[in-house]
């Protein structure tokens, strides 16, 4: 089973950008990663007037979109997919999967905090909490790593999901 590991936080404490810093530090190590991005808010992944925008607009359920170096998949569904679904219906050959977002999934989770905008943090251990990414430090029995060091974040990772 690929293991899922969850980057949470408060909107601009800096998860796209940890996550930007932590595949290639995985991939340094030989590894694979998929990500997989949680939007409460909606999203459009294709353009206006494009043919598989066209395709969705005419009412197809489901779109594919495949080149020699790509495939999209754009589909309408009823709810909100469970991460352990994402995995089975669509990740493969990949050592990791590194999520952003899915803070209420039971999956391992590192929190990304920046004191300026939120002093106080969104899970505890109970939630499964395994290290904090930060740029001041908590006492709550997990590992506190500075913002930028990815290294370190990835190392964690790979002792904890990938030895």
């Amino acid at each position: 089973m690929i293991p899922i590991v969850c980057i949470v936080g408060r909107s601009g404490s800096g998860k796209t950008t940890l996550i930007e810093k932590l595949i290639p530090e995985l991939k340094r190590s030989g590894y694979q990663v998929a990500t997989i991005k949680h939007d409460t808010h909606g999203f459009e992944v294709d353009r206006e007037g494009k043919d598989s925008w066209r395709h969705k607009q005419a009412g197809a359920k489901l779109v594919i979109i495949s080149s020699s170096q790509k495939i999209a998949l754009i589909e309408d569904v009823e709810r909100d997919s469970k991460l352990e679904e994402l995995r089975q219906w669509f990740i493969k050959d990949v050592d990791i999967i590194l999520t952003e977002g899915y803070k209420s999934s039971p999956h391992p989770k590192i929190e990304v905090s920046r004191s300026e905008l939120y002093p106080e943090l969104l899970c505890t251990r109970e939630d499964n909490l395994i290290a904090i990414a930060s740029d001041q430090k908590f006492d709550l029995g997990v590992p506190c790593f500075d913002l930028n060091d990815a290294k370190g974040l990835a190392r964690l990772i790979e002792e904890k999901f990938l030895k």
